[in-house]
């Protein structure tokens, strides 16, 4: 079975993620994106913004900054109450977060549980530290960077890199509202950088302190909640729930009946997005927030959870946050974030449902979804789903000494521009077979001898490796054809 370990080296191999500043020994919790990771990552980015704001008239975007005005985060309580829970190991004086250890330690979920309850735990278990050595009693830890604006450091200069792209949303929302002209409801996107100082980053890309965020706001009146295909919605989170064992999902039928339409609404939208980017369903489940694990803004909340080799987590949180942050706003600003109503020539304040997705975790659920150790051919294949491929086509001269079979292919490779392609041209054609797995290339296009006389090529089929003939002047339809085949 795949770990995240050897998930780690194979990305650094194939160059999609590297450990920051490796040369220097690196940085936890920060990572750099190769040539094929940026290009996957960009994809899914691309994917989800077509999906969810190009393809829709009720959501537009903005690109929020990552450091604002400190007043923000002391507005929305993050300045409060955006704590883990940390221990010390008593003779080494290293960090852990305080619920992993007890997590690990005892196989149950410890999220959402107070200082108080994770110390009887560790105390009750001798739960010791992973050098085992004594713990010291828990403490908060807020988890916001912080830094500081303009020439002089001082308390005033305090300023904090954001922790979520949530609050830029919120303070430009009537800005928003009245320059995109937007009506209830509606909703406003954004892809963007993230930082939390993790006390103990870890599992690779899943817990780090640098990361990107997919969020949308969705500003509705709370008194009028509606949702499209509402009631399909329920049939398909019911069903789901019941396919699922109760100690996998921990969400019943009964508790799915409480969901608003709109939260389960947008709960099935980013639930459908994962398939179509090619997730496994069954790898994916959804559970419901317990009170304890609630976040201060939210009344309730919901995870899209995936099967990685550390178990199931985290991707994807659908909350209801009520009106709490366009309150505190209006308060700590004393501006008016309110809509106009029409019919009821009313201002209302919208409520918000925030469907979040993690990128990187995304690319992560991904990497794990598609990696197939294939003992038959003899090496790793990357059944990444063609819409998000980093690469789409490999074009291959079957030989490189042979100068007419590589002006061919060098022809072939310019008419397939519209793809992203590689063009190689090293070692046995086999090799180059294997290095496209590797990297997920889903069709290569090779270039014989025979090309010569019939102007026609080989296709190769990444999942199968079943090949075709087809004639170079076909080639782009026939390519085009089994993609849309593909993402049907």
């Amino acid at each position: 079975m795949l770990t995240i370990e050897e998930l780690s080296v194979f990305c650094k191999k194939k160059g999609i993620v590297f450990p920051t500043a490796e040369i220097y020994g690196g940085l936890s919790g920060f990572f750099d994106y190769g040539p094929i990771g940026v290009e996957l990552k960009n994809n899914i980015k691309q994917h989800w913004w077509r999906r969810f704001v190009k393809q829709r008239e009720d959501v537009v975007g903005i690109d929020g900054a990552i450091i604002t005005n400190p007043k923000v985060w002391q507005a929305s309580g993050h300045v409060e109450c955006f704590e883990d829970i940390l221990v010390e190991d008593t003779k080494t004086k290293e960090r852990y977060r305080a619920d992993q250890l007890v997590e690990d330690a005892l196989n149950i979920r410890a999220d959402g549980l107070n200082a108080e309850d994770l110390w009887k735990l560790i105390e009750e278990n001798k739960i010791k530290s992973p050098k085992g050595n004594p713990l010291s009693k828990p403490r908060q830890f807020n988890l916001m960077f912080r830094t500081h604006v303009g020439p002089t450091e001082s308390d005033s200069s305090t300023s904090y890199l954001r922790p979520e792209t949530a609050q830029l949303i919120f303070t430009n929302f009537k800005l928003v509202q009245e320059t995109a002209r937007m009506k209830l409801p509606f909703g406003i996107a954004q892809i963007g950088k993230a930082f939390r100082n993790e006390i103990s980053p870890r599992d690779f890309l899943f817990r780090s302190r640098e990361f990107e965020q997919m969020e949308i706001e969705y500003f509705f009146d709370g008194e009028k909640e509606s949702a499209p295909k509402a009631d399909a919605t329920f049939l398909f989170l019911s069903r789901e729930a019941q396919k699922k064992s109760q100690k996998a999902s921990q969400t019943s039928v009964s508790q799915l009946k409480r969901l608003s339409k709109l939260h389960a609404y947008w709960l099935v939208q980013a639930y459908q997005w994962y398939v179509d980017i090619g997730i496994n369903p069954k790898k994916l489940r959804i559970r419901e927030h317990t009170e304890d694990e609630l976040s201060h803004y939210a009344s309730a909340t919901f995870d899209i959870e995936y099967e990685f080799p550390i178990g199931w987590k985290e991707i994807h949180g659908s909350a209801h946050r009520g009106t709490f942050d366009l309150s505190q706003h209006e308060k700590s600003a004393k501006v008016q974030l309110r809509s106009f109503d029409e019919e009821s020539k009313t201002n209302i304040l919208p409520t918000v449902i925030e469907p979040s997705w993690g990128v990187d975790r995304a690319l992560l659920a991904v990497l794990c979804d598609a990696f197939d150790d294939d003992k038959k051919r003899g090496n790793i294949v990357l059944k990444i789903h063609t819409s998000i491929a980093p690469i789409q086509v490999g074009v291959f001269p079957l030989v490189k000494n042979k100068p007419d079979v590589v002006k061919v292919a060098q022809k072939v490779a310019e008419k397939l521009r519209m793809f992203t392609l590689q063009y190689d041209e090293s070692g046995s054609i086999g090799r180059r077979y294997a290095r496209a797995d590797e990297l997920g290339i889903p069709l290569c296009v090779t270039i014989d001898f025979q090309s010569l006389d019939d102007n026609a090529v080989t296709i190769r089929n990444r999942d199968t490796t079943e090949q075709v003939r087809v004639k170079i002047d076909e080639l782009t339809e026939k390519i085009t054809g089994i993609f849309e085949k593909w993402k049907a």
